[in-house]
């Protein structure tokens, strides 16, 4: 097996806790991966990284192709290999789905490694959000996005899913379990996913090795209690919990 590494920016215990400023760049994160997550400077949109291009989805779950100069406060992409490939049937919700991968996963022994898995499907119904920019300082994340988030359905659409896991002994450095961001073939709507039904897919799915980890430059950075991130914020933000 060919070693993949997870390149990630920040953490997302430094996002809970209102670090959004930006680490990096757009051009520079798509040096290190061509599929991922994340979000953007001040959390202006969910990012959803695929192919190489980095999309933004916008609060009203409009996509656009990212600015490759705007500010990424945390993200997690690699470049796929494509290792395994497996064809999905139904599933009738996020927890059906999360529990299929699980297993797919554990046929490989790999619960306590990372993984990206990117879906090809359709999509009887997707629950997602998005957000719109706000400037602050040790702002929460939960605090912005009740001030900012919107939530928006699509229904029959085909798209693609990208999943990342994390294990549990890495919760706070991202969220541990499925995290799922969806775009549409079109690539004219997406958004961070909360809930879903699959039809059928085709998934691609590559177990994660090595890890990179790229934390701010900046000394504020170092004022923020990185521990004082709840995890039960933290599944409420991240995985609608």
């Amino acid at each position: 097996m060919n070693a993949i590494k997870m390149f990630q920016v920040s953490t997302l215990q430094a996002l809970m806790l209102g670090y959004s400023r930006p680490v990096i760049t757009v051009e520079e994160l798509l040096k290190h991966g061509d599929t991922g997550l994340g979000t953007f400077e001040d959390v202006d949109g969910e990012m959803i990284v695929l192919d190489g291009v980095c999309y933004r989805a916008t609060e009203d779950g409009t996509v656009v192709v990212a600015d490759s100069a705007k500010g990424v406060p945390f993200s997690a992409v690699c470049h796929m290999n494509r290792s395994r490939t497996f064809e999905m049937g139904e599933a009738r919700c996020a927890a059906e789905l999360k529990s299929e991968l699980n297993n797919r996963i554990e046929e490989g022994f790999g619960l306590n490694s990372m993984h990206v898995i990117r879906i090809d499907g359709e999509f009887p119904m997707i629950d997602a959000r998005s957000e719109s920019s706000y400037r602050s300082m040790h702002v929460s994340l939960k605090t912005i996005l009740s001030k900012t988030q919107k939530s928006f359905c699509f229904e029959n659409v085909k798209g693609s899913l990208v999943c990342v896991y994390y294990p549990d002994y890495m919760d706070g450095i991202n969220a541990a379990g499925w995290h799922f961001h969806f775009v549409s073939d079109d690539r004219k709507c997406g958004g961070h996913v909360f809930e879903i039904a699959m039809k059928r897919g085709t998934a691609f799915l590559d177990k994660i090795n090595s890890i990179e980890l790229k934390l701010p430059d900046e000394p504020v950075f170092d004022t923020y209690s990185l521990k004082n991130a709840s995890e039960s914020e933290i599944k409420q933000v991240e995985q609608g919990e």
